[in-house]
């Protein structure tokens, strides 16, 4: 799929700023945009049943190759926003809901991350009250950062209900895109051109009351339990780009000659790319001894959040070594978005949103710390 539908295609994709709404479709029919989803629902393989960690390291790396991540952020947003309709939802709403965006017929974003916070999620703001009625809740807040945003059919958004505090108070809500009163903006970004990272605005906005997933106050946990796997596939994604960015620089060191002779002939070349490959071998390293740790992909694994937590930093963190360093081997080229150092340069524009996405280097670490009881 990477190899056919991705990589001759990406390129245009980042400078037009979008790729085709029917990949969503194409990604089902090449056994991809199914893969890790109950059979029932329209799950392809490896589905939930069969799925290993080692299928899913496997799958985010191809899908990180052409080093364009916005295309994880915005054509499998189902990743972060379907669990919680599998778990939390009625028999009704996975039938009604599940099956369409597993087979690619409907696209669903989840709603979280708001203009006052992200990590928190327990300050959650954006508020879902109970009519007179009782049959639909009124949402009124924002949402911002939220991948794939601008092409969703629904939001699986959170919702402070019952006026509670804390954490105790987030529930969930499946809020239709056709709602009146739900308005989209499109955020201009460093990197993930060809995503739609967007500003979801609810204004009065009444979803009806069936639509809540589970319970009032069931919401947290359910989006806590979102994080890990979230956090591995960033964790994989940054580490391929960084090592096809090594890959890029290797090829380029052997072939531009400067002082009569190639790149590659230099020590201080050499050494920069090896110390690349070490940085890029470690990580790898540590997201498998994570992986080899953890069941299967629809286990919440409470106990290697710190782990995989702290995986996630050094993903992210080698990842920007690597691009600067392999940026320095291109030299002006890297600063190109044509001519051979092109991937380099959109690698580069991907590590802010690795290191920042899913939660920062600094909440890792802090999560990390707090699980070994610091």
């Amino acid at each position: 799929f990477v190899e056919n539908e991705v990589l001759p295609f990406v390129d245009e994709w980042e400078e037009a700023g979008a790729f085709p709404k029917d990949l969503h479709r194409r990604a089902y029919e090449a056994g991809v945009y199914g893969a890790f989803w109950p059979e029932k629902y329209g799950g392809t393989f490896p589905n939930a049943e069969e799925a290993d960690m080692f299928h899913y390291f496997i799958f985010y790396d191809e899908l990180a190759r052409p080093c364009a991540s916005g295309l994880y952020g915005s054509l499998l947003t189902h990743s972060i926003s379907l669990p919680p309709v599998l778990e939390l939802g009625s028999e009704k709403q996975k039938e009604a809901i599940a099956r369409q965006v597993i087979t690619g017929q409907k696209t669903c974003c989840l709603a979280v991350t708001e203009p006052g916070g992200g990590s928190d999620v327990a300050n959650v703001q954006t508020t879902a009250v109970l009519d007179a009625s009782g049959q639909h809740y009124v949402v009124n807040g924002q949402k911002t950062f939220i991948s794939g945003g601008m092409n969703a059919d629904y939001f699986t958004t959170g919702v402070r209900t019952s006026g509670k505090t804390g954490s105790k108070g987030i529930s969930l809500l499946l809020v239709p895109r056709s709602s009146d009163g739900l308005n989209t903006a499109r955020l201009q970004t460093q990197g993930w051109h060809l995503s739609t990272t967007t500003l979801v605005t609810f204004d009065e906005v009444k979803v009806p009351a069936e639509n809540l997933l589970g319970g009032e106050g069931d919401g947290f946990l359910a989006i806590m339990r979102n994080f890990n796997n979230e956090r591995l596939a960033l964790a994989i994604t940054a580490n391929r780009e960084a090592r096809v960015c090594l890959e890029e620089a290797a090829k380029y060191a052997q072939v531009r000659k400067t002082f009569g002779k190639p790149l590659s002939s230099h020590q201080v070349i050499r050494h920069k790319l090896m110390e690349c490959g070490r940085l890029v071998m470690a990580t790898n390293a540590m997201i498998l001894s994570v992986c080899a740790q953890k069941p299967r992909p629809s286990d919440s694994s409470e106990q290697l959040a710190g782990a995989i937590a702290l995986a996630k930093v050094q993903a992210t963190k080698s990842f920007e070594f690597v691009a600067r360093e392999c940026s320095q081997v291109f030299g002006g080229k890297s600063y190109l978005r044509s001519g051979p150092g092109h991937v380099v340069e959109r690698a580069y524009r991907e590590v802010r949103v690795l290191a920042v996405g899913g939660g920062s280097e600094e909440i890792m670490l802090d999560l990390a710390s707090r699980q070994a009881r610091l």
